[in-house]
């Protein structure tokens, strides 16, 4: 189509053949501004992770989750020399953790090994939020612009639709899995490939490469592009049967190719994800993440309409948390949607219908099984309820099937406004529409806050005096889901000592169902209590058995107290525990 997207076989360019050198040199330039002005987007809005230093620096909206990102990266750097398993003993010692059942960042951690063995693991955290948004924003700008041939600039706007919306911007807080989108317009463009017949077998073992590769990534972005994927191909099928009939050899063919590729390479981490050591099953607690109906036509806190958000971060009643802002768009935007929609219906050749399909199907899933508006369930039935429960799609929570909006509005924004900038449809209404919708939903900065450096006994290396690699040590606090600050401690020595408990998904709910982190011993719940009480209990005969049971069962002859506000009445609890403990640089150690 000329005007237009089309997913139709079209002849491919030789650049022997092509005469517009020039041109091709402006193109090209182009590209590279509009690269660099997303990577300093990117750059201003996670400006707070670099004042002062990335080790000293947190997202104050959630802190335990970067914390966790932080130790999953460092893992994974392991990858490089050869110290790295799917199931690691390095935490919740001495079971273990399985990576393929939480979101480990494994490809994260191996791609920037070479930043975390020179600037630490807190510099690739702050690195891998940044690059997640801008690398995003970059792979729709060139899907759009080479794929869809869309205009530059059109093309620009609605990839910063997909990049920086506010979908992204609230999973920049710590859920850098689901912000790691940035392969998903390559895995889109290599099924357009494989529709227009352009080299659908070599296509298709490239895909099946991409598929694999997300999955190391973020298996719950990989589980809703394919998805989404489904339901857009589907519904244009029913608007373009005849071009879907024509290329139904190719796409059997490159499909299959790589569904093959992509089998084989994940048959391994698949069976250790659901039938391997500490594989976990039903996440009971997805079912509870769901959209208000309200919250569409709702601003963004973290948005210039929005005004960020104030410390405690209370998101009211629209959202469980300030993490999942999934689905505010704003009134604006979402008329915008449904004006553009009518607009553009019959002129893209069954695209902008399958995306409406698309957008619908997802908007109902995100509700998850019965409808709330303005935070009253209304028990109204709603469409989850048919997948709810079923193997994997429970790893998805209800309401980011709404992420998916992002990349469908982003293509209806490009569209309206090649239409426009190509003068097939010359009207300043369209870029003043876009334009009134997109600024009150101009992101702000991430929330960030100060943190206490990495203590120096595991900072300088000094704790391999404690135990040698690979060994356990018991740190006093001790890491739970509440609070893992231990596990930034191990973080930062590439986590070459285990540790026992931490904060992770494992099977230690009710029937081996999945649960964060895993039952606490006598001796840590002991710990835990003078920690938050500062008052210290009898110990006695029976106290300090426990306790050396329980550091049997660890592994581990080594006791670490870190700073802590309570670190008095925990030093004194463990001398009653294991007696004298020593000195070193900024810790007490007891060595037993």
């Amino acid at each position: 189509m000329a005007d237009g997207v089309t997913l139709v076989k079209t002849p491919e360019v030789r650049p022997e053949d092509d005469k517009s050198a020039p041109r091709q040199w402006v193109r090209q330039r182009i590209d590279v501004l509009v690269c660099v002005a997303y990577v300093l987007c990117a750059g201003y809005l996670t400006a707070g992770l670099w004042q002062g230093g990335p080790d000293n620096r947190t997202l104050s909206v959630n802190p335990n989750d970067q914390i966790l990102i932080e130790w999953f990266m460092a893992r994974a750097s392991r990858f490089w020399v050869g110290d790295f398993s799917l199931v690691t003993d390095r935490l919740n010692a001495p079971e273990g953790i399985n990576l393929m059942s939480n979101a480990a960042h494994i490809l994260h951690g191996i791609l920037l090994a070479p930043v975390i063995a020179v600037a630490g693991v807190a510099t690739a955290f702050a690195l891998c939020v940044a690059l997640n948004l801008a690398g995003t924003a970059i792979g729709w700008f060139f899907l759009f612009s080479r794929v869809s041939r869309i205009g530059w600039m059109s093309a620009a706007v609605g990839a910063a639709v997909c990049g920086f919306g506010p979908a992204m911007i609230t999973q920049s807080n710590s859920h850098l899995h689901i912000t790691a989108q940035w392969l998903v317009p390559p895995i889109i463009y290599c099924v357009v490939r494989i529709f227009r017949g352009q080299r659908p077998l070599i296509t298709g073992v490239v895909l099946g490469v991409l598929v694999a590769s997300q999955a190391f990534l973020g298996e719950e972005i990989l589980f809703l592009a394919a998805l989404s994927l489904v339901v857009f191909s589907l519904a244009y099928a029913a608007f373009r049967r005849n071009d879907v009939r024509k290329a139904l050899p190719d796409l059997v063919r490159g499909l299959s190719v790589a569904m093959a590729v992509g089998a084989l390479l994940l048959a391994y981490p698949l069976t250790i994800q659901f039938a391997g050591p500490q594989a976990v099953r039903h996440l009971e607690w997805s079912v509870a993440y769901v959209a208000d109906l309200r919250s569409y036509v709702a601003f963004p806190p973290l948005s210039v309409a929005g005004g960020g958000l104030p410390a405690p971060y209370d998101v009211g009643k629209l959202a469980l948390g300030p993490t999942e802002y999934n689905t505010f768009l704003g009134w604006p935007l979402v008329l915008l949607v449904a004006v553009l929609v009518g607009w553009l219906w019959r002129r893209r050749g069954g695209v902008v219908p399958a995306v409406a399909v698309t957008g619908i199907v997802m908007v109902l899933l995100s509700f998850g099984p019965r409808l709330v508006i303005d935070g009253h369930n209304t028990g109204i039935w709603m469409p989850y309820e048919l997948i709810k429960g079923l193997p994997a799609v429970d790893g998805a929570l209800p309401t980011r099937y709404a992420i998916v909006l992002l990349p469908l509005i982003g293509l209806l924004v490009a569209l309206a406004l090649d239409r426009t900038f190509e003068g097939r449809f010359t009207t300043v209404a369209v870029p003043v529409a876009v334009t009134v919708a997109l600024i009150p939903l101009v992101p702000l900065p991430l929330p960030t806050a100060a943190r206490q450096p990495v203590p120096t006994y595991f900072a300088s290396g000094d704790w391999q005096q404690c135990a040698a690699p690979g060994q356990t040590i018991v740190t006093v606090p001790l890491p739970e889901p509440g609070d893992p600050l231990a596990m930034r401690w191990a973080a930062a020595t590439d986590t070459r000592f285990a540790l026992p408990q931490g904060f992770f998904v494992g099977p230690y709910g009710a029937h081996g169902t999945a649960a964060f982190g895993v039952y606490p011993t006598s001796t840590s719940q002991l710990l835990t209590k003078v920690r938050k009480s500062g008052v210290v209990p009898p110990i006695g005969a029976k106290e300090r058995t426990q306790a050396e049971r329980d550091l049997r069962y660890w592994k581990s002859s080594c006791v670490v107290l870190g700073p802590d506000p309570r670190q008095a009445e925990l030093r004194a609890a463990l001398q009653a525990l294991f007696g004298p403990g020593k000195p070193v640089d900024d810790v007490w150690v007891w060595k037993l």
